[in-house]
């Protein structure tokens, strides 16, 4: 089997669904293992070395919520797909609280969640960036030692909180970012309801990196969850 595309564990205790993955993704390329629970899927990872989970968030016993949070403890740098119900934000939420890189909501179709997959193995085989090399994405450099951004080669001037929520989203490009976190970041605990300040920071950070403000390339929002810098 040609497994350069990457292994994957995928945790769901819909036997079918979870079937009808392992078929595709076979079929693309990828080595596939399976687990019913989120028991049996921490069992898994101990036995073999995965490059991602896709984890369904409603599971009998433990719980998907609750796997990720033992998978993130365990693995720091595993790439976690969480499968979400559709119109439930605040499980959206959650999942990325408890540590997931991203989502996919049901009903899903198996060439979003293949693309998802490939971005997070993708960014778990890439070496490790150090925190003072500057970041490429785009037309947009990232230069956190000289403090120094930059928009085709033109420098932008940004403001300490500008910045600070540029590094955290560039950093993590690919990966919603909820409104939480980042006003966490930018404004301490205590502060995940201050979304106007929010989307005024935001609107202002695309006014210096995008062509077009209202039509955002590399600052995007994701819907009622937050935001995510584009993957590069």
């Amino acid at each position: 089997m040609d497994r350069s595309q990457g292994s994957v564990l995928i945790v769901e205790d819909d036997t079918a669904l979870r079937r009808s993955l392992r078929t595709s993704l076979d079929a693309l390329g990828f080595d596939v293992g399976e687990a019913g629970n989120g028991e049996d899927g921490l069992v898994r990872l101990r036995m073999v070395d995965y490059e991602a989970v896709v984890l369904d968030i409603n599971m009998p016993g433990i719980g998907g919520i609750e796997t990720c949070r033992r998978i993130r403890r365990t693995y720091t740098r595993m790439p976690i797909l969480m499968l979400t119900v559709r119109d439930s934000e605040d499980d959206k939420v959650e999942a990325l609280d408890a540590g997931a890189d991203d989502y996919v909501t049901k009903p899903f179709q198996t060439r979003e969640l293949t693309a998802r997959i490939r971005a997070a193995i993708r960014r778990f085989r890439a070496p490790e960036t150090p925190a003072e090399m500057p970041i490429v994405n785009g037309a947009i450099m990232f230069d956190p030692v000289r403090h120094r951004v930059e928009r085709a080669g033109a420098e932008v001037h940004l403001t300490p909180r500008e910045f600070d929520a540029l590094q955290y989203l560039i950093t993590h490009a690919g990966r919603p970012v909820t409104h939480a976190k980042l006003l966490g970041i930018l404004r301490g605990p205590g502060c995940g309801n201050e979304r106007t300040y929010l989307r005024v920071l935001i609107g202002q950070l695309r006014k210096k990196l995008e062509d077009d403000p209202a039509n955002p390339v590399y600052v995007l929002t994701d819907s009622h969850i937050g935001y995510r810098f584009r993957e590069s």
